[in-house]
């Protein structure tokens, strides 16, 4: 969306993985055992793990900076040649040890059908000095960023003093940490301002912490409220809200004092659920980077595992693929609303990461002028609401001969406009209460206005937007029609 996904550095401390794709057609079975022979056509490698958010962040339009280990190895040459193609992902916290191997899942398909994994990992400790780097990449990286990722995938980056000291280092900043988390003990995580844990994960956590189920049962979590209580039993391990990703359920968030917000899955065809994890807090990372409120972050977060897990392996969510997604999601167009039920519609579209303009008048008999304004103030932003005067507020306004229209005869006139997403009327003089109700991110008038004389552009201010002056198309106005038309009535000429 406009300003949706804004530049604001992003770092990421987590297991690094490459991911490589063997691809062919299996036509026949091996006479040497019952399996299936693959004609090998294709190989592909990418990045994984840690290095497949720093992706996903980077396709989203942000800087990363990524912090791993990585082995002395041709695996982690491959590594960094795959992640040298995007510019906005800086590779300099990357610590090499040479006892390490740098971890390949290699995934061997036909067509879209998985036949088998291969993974290369031996995990063994990190020495004293490889963990002094990684925790001195991250501080310096952390001077630099709005947002701290910590990717677990239980590889042996994110060690209790990693996790620790980074933890307490971006809150001496103030800087929120993400944490997608792998540890069945979430306690490690104490301080950590997000948890994306997936159901599986967060069962772990349960009985890991001996959290039994209100009933004796055993934790399904799977209906809403069961979410809800087990994320209440378990956040006062680390203090943190949760975010619990659920398949086809969609996601649960869950904060303290708050109450939960439940999003449902987008129907997609699921291809691979490969990664859909790390697409997720890359996009929750960069909404919050972009100054979103959490709730509007999670909602983008949806739609864009949606898109994740529609393509094969492990894949990232481009700026304009969410974009337009989010757009298609919100696309109820023209309806004209009282200001309450505008209300709920102009949240859910904040949600979605549109930014919404405002512009208001009379539109009595709509004329070039009208038009111009309103492509302007569409131009300005992703939702226009066009606030329009009662027949009331016109009289007191303009005298008992105006309006010329009804209000819902000029609010449907206006409403049927492509540019224009709602209508609201007004019955004040101004549109101040409409304003300060809807919150608009832009607020337009016609340039013969001062931008101090706008009304409510001092709340729009406050909150951030701004106001903007439409250019005039000169020679165009309603009381200049309604002079000519009074010119030119039969009815007025006295000659006899």
């Amino acid at each position: 969306m406009t300003d949706t996904l804004i530049d604001g550095a992003i770092t990421i401390l987590g297991d690094l993985l490459l991911d490589q794709y063997i691809t062919g057609d299996v036509t026949r079975i091996s006479p040497e055992a019952p399996v299936p022979v693959l004609l090998s056509s294709h190989q592909r490698s990418t990045p994984g793990g840690a290095a497949n958010v720093a992706v996903n962040v980077a396709a989203l339009g942000h800087p990363v900076h990524l912090i791993g280990v990585v082995g002395a190895d041709q695996a982690a040459d491959t590594l960094r040649q795959a992640l040298s193609s995007w510019k906005d992902i800086r590779l300099d916290g990357l610590v090499e040890d040479a006892g390490w191997t740098t971890i390949t899942k290699t995934r061997v398909l036909s067509g879209r059908q998985q036949i088998v994994r291969l993974d290369n990992e031996k995990l063994v400790p990190f020495s004293h000095a490889t963990e002094e780097a990684l925790i001195a990449s991250t501080v310096n990286a952390l001077d630099r960023s709005h947002i701290l990722i910590c990717s677990d995938y239980a590889k042996g980056v994110l060690s209790d003093r990693v996790l620790k000291t980074v933890i307490e280092a971006a809150r001496a900043r103030n800087i929120p940490v993400l944490v997608d988390p792998k540890r069945a003990d979430l306690s490690a995580y104490r301080g950590a301002s997000l948890l994306t844990p997936n159901r599986q994960e967060l069962g772990k956590a349960l009985a890991a912490a001996s959290i039994a189920h209100p009933t004796g049962s055993t934790w399904a979590l799977h209906d809403d409220a069961e979410v809800e209580q087990a994320c209440a039993a378990i956040a006062p391990l680390t203090g943190s809200d949760i975010l619990l990703t659920r398949s086809e359920k969609g996601m649960t968030l869950w904060q303290k004092d708050t109450a939960p917000l439940h999003c449902q899955a987008h129907p997609s065809e699921v291809y691979d659920v490969s990664g859909a994890g790390d697409t997720v807090i890359a996009t929750i990372a960069c909404a919050l980077a972009s100054d979103r409120s959490l709730t509007g972050a999670v909602t983008m977060a949806t739609t864009a595992a949606a898109i994740a897990v529609s393509k094969l392996g492990t894949a990232f969510v481009t700026r304009d693929e969410l974009h337009q997604k989010l757009l298609e999601e919100i696309a109820d167009n023209g309806a004209c609303l009282p200001l309450t039920d505008a209300c709920t519609i102009v949240e859910n579209w904040k949600r979605h990461g549109a930014s919404v303009v405002l512009t208001n008048g009379c539109f009595d008999l709509l004329h070039p002028g009208h038009v111009s304004l309103i492509q302007f103030a569409a131009s300005q932003g992703d939702k226009l609401i066009v606030a329009l005067n009662t027949d009331a507020s016109i009289r007191r306004l303009k005298g008992p001969r105006r309006p010329l229209q009804t209000e819902q005869a000029r609010a449907t006139v206006i409403r049927a406009l492509r540019h224009v997403d709602l209508v609201v009327l007004f019955d004040e003089d101004t549109p101040l209460d409409v304003i300060a109700a809807l919150k608009p991110d832009v607020l337009v008038k016609g340039a013969d206005y001062k931008e101090d004389e706008v009304v409510g552009g001092d709340i729009v201010r406050k909150h951030g937007g701004r106001v903007c002056l439409a250019p005039l198309l000169n020679g165009h106005s309603t009381s200049r029609i309604v002079q000519i038309m009074d010119d030119t009535n039969p009815a007025k000429d006295t000659r006899s």
